[in-house]
């Protein structure tokens, strides 16, 4: 049956139980209808005509009009006979009305008196009876169209409950093979017998699944072709490769991966990283790597692996890979690209940079302080007296041996660094120790800028396990930078306070502040703000940096162009 037919007979059925519950209710008030017009129509005209000649007996003997109105009501009344019994006793009252004249005794008064009465009494009963019998019709109604109603009700609570599911199979049928080749399931086929309405919708559905089954055979034949290009591709290349996917499953990995991990092909693929990780201690740190949750950027320290029967170094790119469905503008994770670069050429071209720069240091700081002790006994009065021109050059060879020293110092702490033979030496010290010796160290300069040092400091304040020197540097290169980089007679504020468990010293200057693009590069070294005047070798900060994190704390800047900047060392109690 089509879809159609089955429609209208569902809304005929319906339709039907509507129209019959109709004609029966239509019928049994049609009924009560005629029964009640009935009783009105007949006894109670019945009762008029006897109402009509009581009140005509009444003025019989006073009025002459009466006579004829009496004779009028009777007549009507002989018309109007309904009841058994009623004929005979008008025919009585007739033979009495006929005899009445002017002198009629009070007893044929009476007589007419009571056959009015019985006529009466005889159309009063009829109507009670018929009261009596409409209210039976009533209630036998009121059960046939209770009864006609319930089962209206329950043809309708089973076709409303039935008919649907017969009409909505197939769409319903229909849409599960829409969700099998959601589900990418493209052999579902669909068939609904003989239904000619939704046989063309089959036939369109099954070819769509045919087509789509094919297209999926040639998009697999050239994703594996894909695939197995990129496996060249990622073979061929000279660097370890790992995928992993969203469930850290190791998906693929190069020949290069295989032979540092010390892994085999077959024993690998499709395991769980962390669970092979357990007998293997460089991918151990890899996935150590990967929990930490954060991009590789390169500017942690590169791995030390033994591969070749030699030391090499690799620094680790975690690259998270992230793809958007269709239809969706989320992006949701995919996995990980493990990229191990080889940095080893490097990483010994930076440890002889290291020590060149160590030795040349080295070798530095013999003549710089022969000249530093030159120009002290050139300034000695005992030698003789300098003009002025000459003091002038001598300063200026101060200044620049000064600063030659000064920059020295810091590449010897740089190579310190690099080397990996930062010592510390850390002992208990308050806070306001480390900025009285920077307060003190650039006290002459201060004066020669023209600047006001202002110390902050609270009245409590808990006590640093820290290297005194190191940090008491890192205060003073902080303290010193502001100097150079302020106006004169500017205001300079260096303080500490505490919140929770951490310290923070800090250093604001009024001066001109930093770009906020270069907030994080003015911590690499020989980095220099582009436009900075002030001269200077671009490792104050890096080296400051590498001094704080080997305590374990922050170090970071606050600053806005025209508005100065606030350096802040944050230290754990």
């Amino acid at each position: 049956m089509k879809l159609r037919s089955k429609l209208s007979l569902g809304i005929g059925i319906l339709f039907t139980l509507i129209l019959i519950q109709g004609i029966q209710s239509i019928r049994y008030v049609r009924h009560l209808s005629v029964s009640s017009k009935e009783i009105l129509s007949d006894n109670y005209n019945s009762v008029h005509y006897v109402s009509e000649m009581l009140r005509s007996l009444d003025r019989f003997s006073q009025d002459s009009a009466s006579r004829r109105t009496l004779i009028e009501a009777l007549t009507l009344q002989q018309q109007n006979i309904t009841e058994i019994n009623e004929r005979q006793v008008t025919s009585a009252l007739e033979e009495k009305v006929g005899r009445l004249n002017d002198s009629i005794s009070g007893e044929e008064v009476q007589q007419i008196r009571n056959d009015l009465y019985r006529i009466m009494e005889l159309n009063m009963g009829s109507i009670l009876a018929k009261s009596r019998g409409m209210e039976s019709s009533a209630d036998e109604a009121v059960r046939w169209i209770s009864v006609i109603a319930i089962l209206c009700v329950l043809l309708a609570a089973l076709f409303l409950l039935y008919f649907p599911s017969i009409v909505l199979r197939p769409i319903d049928k229909l849409k599960q093979g829409i969700v099998q080749i959601a589900n990418h399931n493209y052999d579902q086929r669909l068939d609904f017998g003989n239904n000619r309405e939704l046989r063309g919708v089959a036939e369109s559905f099954n070819n769509m699944a045919q087509k789509l089954s094919q297209y999926r055979r040639s998009s697999l034949d050239r994703l594996m072709t894909e695939k197995m290009r990129i496996e060249a591709i990622v073979n061929s290349l000279h660097e370890p490769i790992i995928g992993l996917d969203s469930e850290r499953n190791i998906l693929f990995m190069n020949d290069e991966a295989f032979s540092i991990l010390n892994l085999k092909r077959g024993n690998v693929i499709g395991r769980n990283a962390a669970e092979i990780a357990i007998n293997n201690d460089l991918l151990r740190r890899l996935i150590r790597e990967l929990y930490s949750n954060r991009e590789s950027d390169g500017s942690h320290e590169p791995l030390k692996i033994y591969a070749d029967n030699k030391e090499s170094y690799f620094q680790m790119d975690n690259i998270p890979l992230y793809t958007n469905a269709v239809g969706e503008q989320e992006r949701n994770f995919i996995g990980n690209l493990i990229i191990l670069n080889n940095v080893t050429k490097y990483k010994e071209l930076d440890s002889a940079k290291t020590n060149f720069i160590s030795t040349v240091s080295h070798e530095m700081k013999t003549p710089i302080s022969s000249i530093l002790m030159s120009l002290q006994l050139l300034g000695d009065a005992r030698l003789g007296s300098l003009n002025d021109e000459q003091k002038q050059l001598v300063g200026s060879i101060k200044e620049s041996s000064d600063r030659l020293l000064d920059i020295t110092g810091e590449l010897l702490n740089l190579t310190q660094v690099e080397s990996g033979k930062l010592q510390l030496h850390p002992k208990i010290v308050k806070p306001i120790e480390l900025i009285d010796y920077a307060v003190k160290a650039t006290h002459v300069l201060a004066e020669r800028f023209h600047c006001y040092v202002e110390v902050e400091y609270p009245e409590k304040i808990s006590k640093l396990f820290v290297d005194n020197e190191k940090i008491a540097w890192v205060v003073t290169n902080l303290l010193s930078n502001a100097i150079h980089h302020s106006p004169e007679n500017a205001r300079i504020i260096v303080g500490a306070k505490q919140h929770d468990n951490w310290v923070d010293i800090y250093v604001q200057d009024f001066g001109r502040g930093i770009d906020p693009r270069y907030h994080k590069s003015i911590f690499d070294r020989y980095f220099r703000v582009p436009g900075t005047k002030t001269q200077g070798s671009g490792l104050g900060l890096a080296i400051s940096k590498e001094f704080v994190d080997a305590h374990n704390g922050r170090i970071f800047v606050e600053s806005e162009v025209g508005k100065g900047s606030r350096f802040t060392i944050s230290l754990r109690v």
